[in-house]
């Protein structure tokens, strides 16, 4: 018989006892969240004020830069209370409210960067056709098409998930995750398994062929190109590349965690990885596009330079 006090809350498992250091690390992990929310929101403010930047690769990076916002406010919140917590229970509905927010998160991250390598297979393989095939109609549709297959997609992981028997539950995470609570169930999960089989292929099998197919044109065209050609090419695929790197191996890292005994890995480093592709992400790619960048990093000069003189201007 299952217990009916394993379909009230959940226990995460994986959070050390550091006494004192706790206001550490949530004073940490409050500046971290500070630096997230102020470097990806003035980025979004700089593209949507400015109709220069009102072009498919910069409402490209305007999504990308929402979803890291989204995806950070389904973690930290949660990771605070739990830092300052004795007792880290969570309950059921918002547990998986919290996997719906993660999982939704890295599946219109991974859609985003695929759709972005598009747009630059475009850019670099057929410039003077490129405003005619990638416009911003386009481009909003895109976006719109991404957030909406994800959410709906994993809508039905959840509903699935949602009424299995559970037999446990202790997750050992250090924030709610799909599959750690699908492995406590005692009921059949079956057809949790398909679907779950088949999702995995939706969301990163799927978008990695138009990321493969896209680069492997941009190289052909680089090879073959002038210097002027590469040199383009190089600059503008270059914070893409880092992007999807970074966020590939911080989901690889996370995917081998969970699904393998780590047990002979140290509980910090556990951590580190387990936190690494919700924490690195959303801090690197505002520094890597708004550093490289030109036409970003130029108008947000431009503003700071107009909002100096502005002050200047009152004082006088």
């Amino acid at each position: 018989m299952v217990n009916s006090t394993y379909s009230s809350y959940f226990i995460l498992g994986t959070y050390l006892h550091v006494g004192g250091l706790a206001y550490f690390y949530f004073m940490l992990t409050v500046m971290v969240y500070i630096v997230i929310v102020i470097s990806n929101s003035s980025l979004i403010v700089v593209i949507c004020m400015n109709r220069s930047l009102h072009e498919p690769m910069y409402l490209f990076l305007c999504s990308l830069f929402v979803n890291e916002l989204y995806g950070s406010t389904g973690l930290f919140p949660f990771l605070l209370l739990q830092i300052l917590s004795d007792i880290h229970t969570v309950s059921k509905p918002f547990c998986f409210l919290q996997i719906f927010c993660i999982y939704t998160y890295g599946s219109i991250q991974f859609c985003n960067l695929a759709i972005m390598s598009y747009d630059r297979y475009l850019a670099i393989c057929f410039p003077l056709q490129y405003n005619t095939q990638m416009t911003s109609n386009k481009a909003v549709i895109f976006i719109i098409v991404i957030w909406f297959y994800s959410f709906v997609k994993f809508l039905i992981t959840l509903s699935l998930n949602i009424h299995l028997s559970l037999c446990g539950n202790i997750i050992n995470s250090l924030y709610c995750h799909n599959y750690l609570v699908a492995k406590l169930a005692c009921s059949d999960s079956e057809v949790n398994n398909i679907y779950g089989l088949f999702g995995v292929v939706l969301t990163i099998i799927v978008p990695l062929f138009p990321i493969f197919f896209s680069y492997t044109k941009i190289l052909k065209v680089c090879f073959s190109g002038s210097k002027q050609t590469r040199q383009r090419a190089v600059s503008t695929c270059t914070p893409h590349l880092v992007s999807l790197l970074n966020f590939s191996f911080g989901c690889l890292f996370e995917i081998l965690q969970s699904r393998f005994d780590m047990s002979g890995v140290s509980s910090e480093f556990r951590i580190i990885l387990s936190l690494y592709f919700l924490i690195m992400q959303p801090l690197l790619n505002p520094i890597m596009y708004g550093l490289q960048m030109s036409k970003i990093r130029n108008t947000c000069k431009q503003l700071l330079c107009d909002k100096m003189l502005s002050g200047h201007r009152n004082i006088m």
